[in-house]
């Protein structure tokens, strides 16, 4: 489905920002499915639209691994410290951050670092350095972590060619416990990388969280709803802008776990 892109708030202000996220995405119940990619169809995809997403059985595949091996590292999104770097004082949003260098078949993990932004790519919380507690050595030692950070590198590889991939990867929890989830309070935007991997790790009495795609280059988009844990939305980052719309519960507790995984050619920001 297109629609013009009438929610690009990078250069706005944030309580313009609040303000018209209440006003448009306040009340969004319909549920719209994403159009899924088979597995042949997954490159071409990407370098023609500069999006892809990839069902729970497809992203299997491509991991040649079974999906219980990836349920293995969801409980590490039961015990996520709060981000307090939340400009709006929220405490809706909990995450933790670390770095790996992807290399073909091999994975290293960083010294941990700060994760930076410039204010061009995230006008609320960019140029600040932001210490977040690193991911648990349990999930990162698991092997299907390598694999997911390998399948999607490899992924990434054939677009732009075999090259080292400097990797972040962010565990978000967006609860409800003050009645409203945000987990793109910067708004439509893009992330400086070369691609953006976002895998839905599970979302519990929700409502709202709609993913929200435009190109960067016209005012054109695409709306959709990840509903089935480890379906995978993959961007091109230079070519697509995008935002998740803020979630309300349906019942206590409800919140949205996602993982994110930026992949970036040459280093890390600095």
């Amino acid at each position: 489905m297109l629609f013009c892109n009438e929610a690009r708030y990078e250069n706005q202000d944030f309580p313009a920002l609040v303000h018209v996220y209440k006003l448009k995405y306040a009340m969004t119940t319909t549920i719209l499915s994403p159009h899924f990619s088979t597995p042949d169809q997954l490159i071409d995809s990407l370098q023609m639209k500069g999006y892809v997403v990839v069902s729970p059985s497809v992203v299997s595949e491509l991991l040649q691994c079974e999906l219980a091996e990836l349920e293995r590292i969801k409980p590490d999104w039961d015990c996520l410290p709060i981000d307090h770097y939340l400009k709006d004082g929220g405490r809706y949003r909990r995450r933790r951050h670390s770095c790996f260098v992807v290399e073909g078949e091999e994975v290293k993990q960083t010294p941990h670092r700060a994760h930076w932004q410039p204010l061009e790519y995230n006008a609320l919380h960019g140029g600040m350095k932001r210490m977040f507690e690193p991911i648990s050595p349990a999930t990162c030692n698991q092997l299907v972590w390598s694999k997911l950070l390998q399948a999607i590198g490899n992924i990434c590889s054939k677009i732009k060619g075999k090259q080292p991939w400097f990797v972040e990867a962010h565990q978000f929890r967006i609860d409800t416990t003050d009645g409203i989830g945000r987990p793109t309070p910067e708004g439509a935007h893009r992330d400086g990388v070369d691609f953006v991997a976002i895998l839905l790790v599970g979302r519990v009495n929700v409502k709202g969280g709609e993913s929200r795609i435009f190109e960067a280059t016209s005012s054109n988009g695409l709306r959709f709803t990840l509903t089935k844990p480890w379906t995978l939305l993959l961007l091109d980052d230079e070519r697509i802008v995008h935002e998740t719309t803020p979630i309300q519960p349906l019942a206590e507790g409800g919140h949205r776990d996602t993982l994110v995984l930026t992949y970036r050619a040459n280093g890390f920001q600095e």
